[in-house]
């Protein structure tokens, strides 16, 4: 009982403390595991007054010399291809599919833009449209001869610029 609690004291001491020892059950099968044996570094650690280690049994087998000598060989840990490789690949999944949505965002907003322009350039046309035919319809009975003459002009560019689009599209239907 006073080993679990050594145990249990040296594993809140050597940073396991940030979690507490909760399995008292599996005690008895991992008391003689490489990482519950206490072995004696230097002088004895007290926590609260309770030495970690009991040092009033001498035939105990951690305090022999052997043990003192030769601290714990910790064996290699086996590199982790396979989680290494699969951590990469996630990693490269994700970036492809942040830059896939990235390109997906561009191209939405080039897009939308496209259509604005449409848009914007359709309604300026509907708005020439509608200028030219208040034009043409001006009733210049009752104005002055120089307003007359100005709307005259005005009619002119009206007619020029329909004689332009009708031979511009005429060119492009020849094409």
């Amino acid at each position: 009982m006073e080993d679990m609690i050594q145990a249990q004291m040296w594993f809140g001491a050597t940073g396991g403390g940030k979690k507490s020892f909760t399995h008292h059950e599996c005690w008895e099968v991992v008391k003689y595991c490489k990482r519950f044996i206490i072995i004696p570094t230097g002088p004895e650690v007290v926590l609260n007054e309770t030495p970690l280690r009991d040092s009033m049994t001498p035939d105990s087998p951690l305090d022999s010399p052997m043990s003192q000598d030769s601290p714990i060989e910790k064996e290699p840990r086996p590199i982790a291809e396979r989680p290494r490789r699969r951590r990469k690949w996630e990693i490269a999944r994700q970036n492809g599919i942040r830059i896939e949505m990235e390109q997906k965002r561009q191209d939405h907003e080039l897009a939308l833009q496209a259509e604005y322009a449409r848009e914007r350039e359709y309604l300026r046309k509907k708005e020439m449209a509608k200028t030219d035919r208040e034009t043409m319809a001006m009733d210049t009975s009752h104005m002055s001869p120089e307003t007359k003459q100005f709307w005259k002009l005005e009619r002119r560019d009206v007619m020029r610029r329909r004689l332009f689009r009708m031979m511009g599209l005429a060119t492009h239907c020849n094409s």
